[in-house]
């Protein structure tokens, strides 16, 4: 479990960096092209290099690696986010963190993700009052955080 959480964190952070923009200019498909080789009198050619797509993937939806990351991917984003706090323990985080993505995805980048594990990250969930799981915010630049709940009982009852 523990090498399994490790490993999800460095992926996260690994795909969540963006790379310099000349880094995948100069790995194209020739570049990468076995030159043809000659051994014993037979020519082979070689296979052609499998190609890669180099853009990079857009995801409505990230964990929270830490507290600068909360503060630089959620605090300072632009863009409204829905943070949910949520424990992997908790059965109805796991019926409500589907729902919620399910909501974002349907807004296509106009508002994002971020899920925070309270037990891994317990010190931002007492700095956001995080009383019981699952208690979902919002964060939007302009007016700070606000608790989703409210919100999602009104559209539910209209």
């Amino acid at each position: 479990m523990a090498q399994r959480l490790l490993l999800r964190r460095f992926l996260t952070s690994v795909i969540s960096r963006k790379p310099p923009q000349g880094v995948w200019a100069s790995l194209t498909s020739t570049s990468l092209q076995t030159p043809p080789y000659n051994a014993g009198g037979l020519t082979g050619t070689p296979s052609p290099a499998r190609t890669f797509h180099t853009t990079r993937v857009c995801s409505t939806t990230f964990n929270v690696q830490d507290g600068p990351d909360f503060q630089d991917r959620v605090v300072n984003s632009e863009t409204p986010v829905v943070v949910d706090f949520h424990a992997q323990w908790c059965g109805p985080c796991k019926i409500l963190g589907p729902r919620l993505e399910k909501m974002v995805a349907k807004q296509h980048g106009k508002v994002v993700m971020a899920k925070v594990d309270i037990d891994d990250h317990t010190d931002l969930a007492i700095e956001y009052e995080v009383s019981a799981v699952p208690t979902p915010h919002t964060h939007t630049f302009a007016s700070g955080v606000f608790p989703l709940l409210p919100l999602l009982e009104k559209e539910t009852r209209s």
